[in-house]
This record gives structure tokens, sequence and C-alpha cells, in this order.
């Protein structure tokens, strides 16, 4: 393609002066009014216009009024050198523009790639600072229980629930951390339930009108919990401080609620194991409710074996008689028998009169991974959980207690489960439990439950 007059002309100029120098400009031409046809670069502009490779702002003006610069120059350029399919005239006039405006352009470059470089590291540090992830559960429950022949079913734990954790990176050592429940539970009579599971209701009045006060944050969709979690990269040590869902034990059998409180680790020089104390209250919105302080210990013996141990002191509450258990220690374990097959045990004792232990038994043959779809566990359990056994041990839904939250009367049983993993971040849980009361072997409980959880 051969370049045409217009091009040659300004070609020509270009080679003669570029930097003083005006070009020989057609008569009519005016593409950017506020650009005076005496201005050395005008025929270019202009040329480069009518051909549509730059464009002005849109009302036949450059800028409004004044002389661009040689940087806003520079910019046009840069602008023009990005399109595609160009004419040879159109790229030689850019080329030759290019070489005059050569170190406006390095600067504008050098400028553009530090923007881009620090939007992006914006974008990655706000991205990096905050992080949300949980789960949406839908859960269903057969719930029968059958005391001497009378036959009952519990449809109170069918539900919809979500889980939201939220969490800020404050620095490289020190996270703050909010936790969000939703627990809306749908029943078989019709009746609706949603938010705090634990709730008390009270009659207030002759008509039947109920006052509800809460024994803890509840799943009500409203930020429950608080709480910050720092390291220290030199030691290994650990810290949580607030309020936040805490267990003791494999398990989580001595201890697992909701705490106000701080917990504390360090790992063991020359051992697999850390060092832990404690000091935490539960029951938060009830001010008769006591602390529980002690130490712990966990980690790995071996290649194939761990342990848990815990102790814990309570402090007597207001209301309380003396005749409570004021000590309480968890002995828990972990081995791995062959590839795949994993037992777990936990012990649990308080100082109680009467049903003061729980013996807790698991076994786990293989295990889901949410990144790998179509990996599955299956489990098998032997609970016996005395009703003075434990400080509030986590009752997993409901799913080891016969009687509800408190473990009033004790249980004993047993469970068989399945974990599987159709989709990834998708897990399935089907499991069926058949448990006694200690106080009344006459009452039996079976409960076949399945969920599927959707992780986020």
């Amino acid at each position: 393609m051969k370049l045409n007059k217009k091009a040659l002309a300004i070609l020509a100029g270009l080679t003669l002066s570029v930097s003083g120098t005006a070009f020989a400009a057609e008569a009519g031409a005016d593409s950017f009014s506020d650009v005076p046809q005496g201005h050395w670069a005008y025929d270019a502009l202009d040329y480069l216009a009518k051909d549509g490779v730059i464009e002005g702002m849109g009302d036949g003006t450059f800028q409004g009024n004044r002389t661009m610069t040689r940087y806003e120059m520079a910019s046009i350029v840069a602008k023009a050198m990005q399109k595609s399919g160009l004419g040879i005239g159109d790229q030689a006039v850019l080329d030759k523009l290019a070489g005059e405006y050569g170190n406006e352009l390095a600067t504008l470059k050098k400028q553009t790639e530090q923007n881009t470089k620090d939007i992006n590291e914006l974008k990655k540090g706000i991205a990096g600072k905050f992080d949300v992830d949980g789960f949406v559960r839908v859960q269903y429950d057969y719930d029968k229980h059958d005391n001497e022949g009378v036959k009952t079913r519990d449809a109170g734990r069918d539900r919809f629930y979500y889980n939201i954790v939220g969490t800020y990176k404050v620095n490289d050592n020190w996270k703050a951390k909010y936790q969000i429940e939703k627990n809306s539970i749908y029943q078989h009579n019709g009746n609706n339930y949603n938010g705090n599971e634990s709730a008390v209701s009270v009659a207030a009045t002759a008509k039947g009108s109920l006052e509800t006060r809460k024994g803890w944050s509840g799943h009500d969709g409203n930020i429950q919990r608080f709480w910050v979690e720092g390291n220290d990269p030199v030691s290994g040590g650990w810290v949580s401080i607030g309020r936040a869902w805490r267990g003791l034990g494999q398990q989580n059998q001595l201890l697992g609620i909701e705490t106000d409180g701080v917990q504390a680790g360090i790992p063991i020089k020359g051992t697999g194991l850390t060092a832990s104390a404690f000091w935490l209250t539960s029951g938060t919105g009830d001010d008769s409710n006591p602390a529980w302080y002690g130490v712990g210990t966990w980690g790995k013996l071996g290649h194939s074996v761990g342990i848990n141990l815990d102790y814990a002191h309570r402090e007597k509450s207001k209301s309380d008689d003396g005749a409570a258990m004021d000590n309480a220690y968890v002995l828990s374990g972990w081995w791995n028998i062959a590839k795949n097959l994993q037992f777990q045990y936990d012990y649990t004792h308080t100082n109680a009169d009467y049903q003061n232990h729980g013996s807790f038994y698991r076994l786990n043959y293989r295990n889901t991974d949410l990144k790998k779809p179509g990996t599955y566990q299956i489990y098998a359990r032997y609970i016996y959980s005395g009703q003075n056994g434990n400080f509030g041990g986590d009752d997993e839904w409901e799913s080891l207690r016969i009687s509800g939250p408190g473990n009033a009367d004790g249980t004993k049983g047993w469970i068989l489960g399945f974990k599987y993993v159709p989709y990834k971040n998708i897990e399935w849980e089907t499991l069926y439990a058949h448990e006694k009361h200690l106080n009344d072997n006459d009452e039996t409980r079976k409960l076949a439950r399945t969920q599927v959880d959707f992780h986020f």
C-alpha cells in the first residue's frame, strides 16, 4: 500500500524539523478547533483524526481552548498506537510522532505500569485481609421415642441452617473473627420456629403469652460471636480471646459450647505436643454461670498415635449449693490402626457424686475431602454419657442426647454413619442412632438423620 500525499507531506515536515517546523496544512482542515493551524503538530492530528485513529473530546476540541502539552500529545500517540489494523500511512505518522515523544511515552509507560501495580496490590490487599467462609445445611430427623410401649416422635430438629465465619487479617500474626448462625427449624405440626434453640420460655400472663430469655447467643442470624486470634512466629505460641465456640477433648466431650474468655497454647520443644491454658465462662447472658479454668496438652506421641488431656476447675456459681461438680478432666486418644482406619476415644470424669463419667468410642474408615468428589467416610460410634460426666460437651445437634440439651438423664447407645462428597464443596451425611436413658432403660430412642452441607 502506498502512502497518500498528505501522509508524505506530514512525514516530510517531521523529517525536516519535528520540534519547531509547522506542517503544510491542507485548506479546510479543522478537526480540532482549539489546536491552532500554526501548531507544529496540527496536520498530524488532523490527518489521524480524519482517518479515525484519534478522537477529540466529542465537541470538536482537544482539551478546551488551550494549547496541549507534550505529555497530552504523547498520551494521544500512546492510545493510537494500541489500535490494530492501521494503514501504512497512519502507522508511519504514528511512528514518527512516537520517535519525537519517546521520552514522554517512556514516562507514561512507567507511570501506567506503576498505577497498574498499585491497583493490583490494593485489590490483593483488600482480598487478602477479608475472608468469609461457612456452609448452608438442610437437615431432616426421624426421632422416635419408645417408653413402655408409648411411642412419640420429636420433629423439632428438622432444620435449615447456615454458619458464616468472617475473618479480617489485622497483620501477619493477628486475625479478628466473627460468626453468624441462623437456625430455622420446621415442624410437621405446622409450627415454625426460628432462632435460639436453647431459649427458656415461661408463661408471662394468664393469657399464655410467652417471654423468652436467652441463655446464650443463639442462632438468630445476627452476629453472635467476636474473637481475635494471634500467634507468635518465633515460639509457635497462639492465643484466642473473646466469645467463640470452644471444646475440650478429641471429640469435644468435656466442653463443646460457646464460651467467653481466653485460651492460649505453645508447642513443647522436642515433642509433638502443645501445652495449653484457658479461662472460660459459658451460658452467656446468665449471671449465675461460673468460670472454668485449667490446663491441657495434645498432639502426636508417635507416627500413628496422639493424645489430648485437659483438666478444668469450675468456680462455684452464685446459685450453686455446693453439691455440683467442681473439677473434671478428659483423656482422649487417637490411633491410626491401618491405612484409612482410625480409632478415637474420649474418657471424661468429674467429681460429682453419681454418673460422673463418660466414654466415647469412634472408628472411622477413610475420610471425606470437600475438594475431591467421590470421597467418603464410614463410621461407627459407641457413647456412654453420664448425667454429670461433663461440663457441657458437644451433643452434636442432639444426636448424642436422648433427652435434649443438658443430658438430664444420661445416655448410652451406638451410632452408625456415612459421609459422601457428591460434588465439590458439598457433603452429604446420613446416620442412625439407637440410644437409652441411663436412669430409665425402658425408654429408648431411635434417630435417623440425613443432612446436606453446602460449603463456600
